[in-house]
């Protein structure tokens, strides 16, 4: 019989579609059911990701990058022309090719040599095939290939059924998934449905194919699409060929969706815990809600729980994060002999936050974080961050808003977990505190509004009491295209109920001799605020290096008048002077709370010019101004809590004729480079009181390099330098250095490599802090130091393809260093 060859243009009828190759789809997650199409697309960093934008603090977790895999890495006989549509199947024809067709009843078809079936987004060849059209019965025979959108497979052999989507798969059995760039090999492969898959003897990884970094070799896999996991059973996961980890069951993902399962094991060592072990597995429960539990060793301390629960629903959301350690192993007086022993006891921390509707307009929002000891921190902290925070702050709050106010009720409170500071450093409890806030436009410019607070304050030790705060205004916005004028006109109005036994209390506590400040229980104050606040706007056309831009001149003015109040015999509840800075040339007031009023007669004059580029985008930014004060600042507060048994504690009034000069000045010409910076002189000493300057440079595309310096007078003095510098395209050096010059040592230094390949991520990193525990200790038995610092060193390994989680390293580098990415 002379060969025959069908050409591309003749089908076979519909009930007799040679149909291997939708039958054939032996791993495939749609079959041939066009309305299964969702596909996960890969996570990557080729261009289709946007990098974290220029002078971001912190950056988000970068998604797996595959781009550093072998270019076109597929099977070989992969097909880039194939349609990805797998919605088509259904309305498709099927094409056949093959040297011979056989069909001696018009049931069984017989073909041979070459053969080749195309149907939308699934290609089948083969070496021979027989189909039977009523049973649907396939057998593919001989250098099987088979390709589909989400799926490539190649096998000796298979044989299955069309309409039932079951197959069998053996002989050198070969499978890629192309969207979760899994591939592996197998000695046996079952379809048992349309969505679900089994290898035996297999393996699996996102590495190149044949050169596989890591893989998990099983006695079984099973797959399924619908939950997007694999199942693997009686694994050895090996690394270079050598085995690490065996697991009787272990569950893995697919896809990027969010799946239950391990996430990657962390190794760290402090000085305060010692080596530290965690694996942490992610509860994915539900669409919206999950948990994720860590169980924790350090050989030091023994064995802590940790766990996270998030959920979101229709009227509430939050999460709750706990760590427990039923039995501290460690004895922290071997290091301090003034610490708290807590060696025996449970320790623990927790945070609780949630946020719920009640009504229209309304909500109920928690914030509770408590520690078991001041010491936790210090003790489990592995960072700057951790040992450096001195308070918790808690907070329930019931808010509500509608279209022109606001309004809360609730209470909070702080937790000291400073172990150099006693308790006395807790602010006052607020319990209970209510707030009314409104703004109401009326006519064309104006608008009168209120802001006002009800508080109760509660601290042992200290004067309590009640506080009641009022401050309603009118104001009004006039402005046109180049000018505004803004006048408000305030009046303040506070009172105060304090309990009974106010004399025996000073400002800073009880008295110890001298006369009380506070001559009655129900002082107020009440006074009237009025600022004017006026500018322009000028523009003009520019260039600068051949570069055409819009450069803006506004010169605006604030006049403040607030007369003089005594408030010597004012309690100091939540109130201390503010540190100046810019946005103060504009403020009405230098103190953070209600119970201390400037006085003033005061004129802030400013200006500051932009450079616009075409698309509206800020290039530079300058601006230089000053407070002119016509009368004396006369309103204080004591300056330190050393002299209790005075009224007026040590601070002299001020009488400066003018504040400090700000000058600003902030540029980003190009997206490689922003740099900022700020100064403030003081033309009465004649000194600097802040200079701070920071530098950001973009080194390639995931390289960042930052400088700065920040000097406030008599309070802190630091340089800062950090950076991270590709190598390689594979290989980035990581460092990041902090350096006091007030305290003559190095605050936090950090170190570390990175490496990064097709489907492996490896950090090492050594982190060299201050532990903050200045002053604890008075003496010290011989031979010892005080520990005043403490060292850090982190390993974390990422398999790609096995998770999204971002280990603790990746959290540290991301907050240490400014545009990690």
């Amino acid at each position: 019989m002379k060969p025959k060859s069908l050409s591309p243009s003749r089908s076979l009828p519909p009930r007799r579609l040679l149909a291997i190759a939708a039958a054939a789809a032996l791993f495939s997650s749609q079959g041939v059911h066009a309305s299964s199409q969702t596909k996960h697309p890969k996570a990557t960093l080729d261009g289709t990701e946007v990098i974290c934008p220029l002078g971001s603090f912190i950056c988000p977790p970068r998604p797996d990058n595959f781009a550093l895999c072998k270019p076109n890495g597929m099977l070989e006989f992969y097909d880039p022309f194939l349609s990805k549509d797998s919605s088509l199947r259904a309305s498709a024809s099927t094409q056949v090719w093959a040297d011979h067709v056989e069909s001696p009843d018009q049931v069984t078809y017989h073909l041979s040599g070459h053969v080749k079936t195309v149907r939308a987004d699934q290609e089948l060849h083969a070496d021979a095939a027989d189909y039977n059209s009523d049973t649907t019965d396939y057998d593919a025979r001989g250098n099987v290939h088979y390709q589909e959108a989400t799926h490539l497979v190649s096998a000796d052999h298979i044989t299955g059924n069309t309409d039932n989507s079951t197959g069998l798969a053996t002989g050198a059995v070969r499978y890629q998934m192309l969207d979760s760039h899994g591939n592996g090999t197998a000695v046996r492969a079952e379809m048992l449905d349309a969505d679900r898959n089994r290898y035996s003897m297999a393996t699996y990884s996102t590495c190149d194919i044949g050169r596989h970094i890591w893989e998990i070799r099983a006695k079984q896999i099973d797959t399924d699409d619908t939950t997007g996991r694999g199942i693997a059973h009686s694994a050895t996961m090996s690394m270079y060929g050598v085995p690490f980890f065996y697991f009787p069951w272990m569950s893995f993902p697919l896809s990027n969706q969010r799946q239950s399962g391990f996430l990657y094991p962390y190794f760290e060592h402090t000085g305060r815990a010692g080596y530290q072990f965690r694996i942490p597995y992610y509860f994915n429960l539900a669409p919206n809600y999950d948990a994720t539990i860590t169980p924790r060793y350090y050989t030091q301390r023994g064995a802590m729980l940790s766990g996270e629960f998030r959920y979101l629903f229709s009227r509430t959301s939050g999460e709750f994060q706990f760590e427990f350690l039923p039995r501290d192993n460690y004895n922290d007086q071997k290091l301090t002999s003034t610490s708290i022993d807590t060696q025996g006891q449970q320790r623990y921390l927790y945070r609780i936050v949630n946020n719920t509707s009640v009504l229209p307009g309304w909500s109920l929002n928690t914030n509770i974080n408590r520690a078991s000891d001041q010491n936790y921190l210090r003790d489990f902290g592995n960072d700057l961050f951790s040992i450096s925070t001195a308070l918790l702050y808690s907070s329930v709050y019931l808010n509500g808003s509608g279209n022109w106010w606001s309004a809360s009720v609730g209470g909070d409170m702080w937790q000291n977990v400073d172990p150099s500071q006693s308790n006395g450093v807790e602010p006052y409890k607020r319990l209970p505190r209510a707030t009314f806030n409104m703004d109401i436009p009326f006519a064309r410019w104006y608008d009168v509004g209120m802001t006002s607070e009800a508080v109760k304050f509660h601290k042992f030790n200290q004067v309590e009491g009640a506080r009641v705060d009022l401050y309603p205004y009118v104001d009004a916005d006039f402005q046109g295209a180049a000018w505004f004028i803004r006048p408000k006109l305030a009046y303040r109005y506070t009172g105060y109920s304090l309990d009974s036994g106010y004399q025996r209390y000073s400002y800073f506590g009880q008295l110890g001799s001298g006369t009380t400040p506070f001559t009655q229980s129900n002082p107020s104050r009440s006074l009237p605020v009025v600022s004017l606040d006026q500018g322009l706007i000028f523009e003009r056309s520019t260039s600068l290096f051949d570069t055409h831009y819009t450069q803006t001149l506004e010169p605006r003015l604030y006049y403040l008048y607030v007369p003089y109040r005594n408030q010597n015999n004012l309690p100091l509840f939540d109130t201390m002077p503010m540190s100046f800075d810019d946005w103060m040339l504009f403020a009405p007031n230098q103190f953070s709370g209600a119970d201390r009023q400037m006085n003033a007669n005061n004129l802030t004059a400013a200006v500051t010019t932009r450079l616009l580029d075409d698309g509206g985008v800020e290039r530079l930014s300058a601006t230089f101004g000053q407070i002119r004060y016509f009368t004396p600042q006369k309103v204080q507060v004591p300056c330190t809590i050393v002299s209790n048994s005075t009224v007026a504690g040590c601070t002299a009034t001020t009488d400066w004729r003018g504040s400090d000069y700000v000058t600003e000045l902030s540029t980003q010409l190009n997206d490689q480079w922003t740099a900022s910076t700020e100064y403030l002189w003081n033309p009465n000493s004649r000194r600097t009181d802040l200079g701070t300057f920071a530098l950001q440079r973009r080194l390639g595309f995931d390289g960042i390099l930052n400088f700065s310096y920040r000097y406030r007078r008599g309070l802190v003095e630091q340089y800062q330098a950090s950076a991270v510098y590709p190598l390689t395209e594979r290989w980035r050096l990581i460092g990041e250095w902090t350096y006091s010059m007030m305290d003559k040592r190095t605050v936090e230094a950090l170190a570390g490599v990175q490496y990064e390949g097709c489907c492996v991520k490896v950090s090492m990193v050594a982190r060299h802090y201050v532990t903050g525990y200045y002053g604890v200790v008075a003496t010290l038995p011989p031979g010892q130091t005080a520990p005043r610092s403490d060292t850090a060193v982190m390993f974390q390994l990422e398999f790609k393809g096995l998770g999204t989680f971002s280990g603790q390293t990746e959290s540290v580098l991301r907050r240490d260093i400014l545009g990690y990415q």
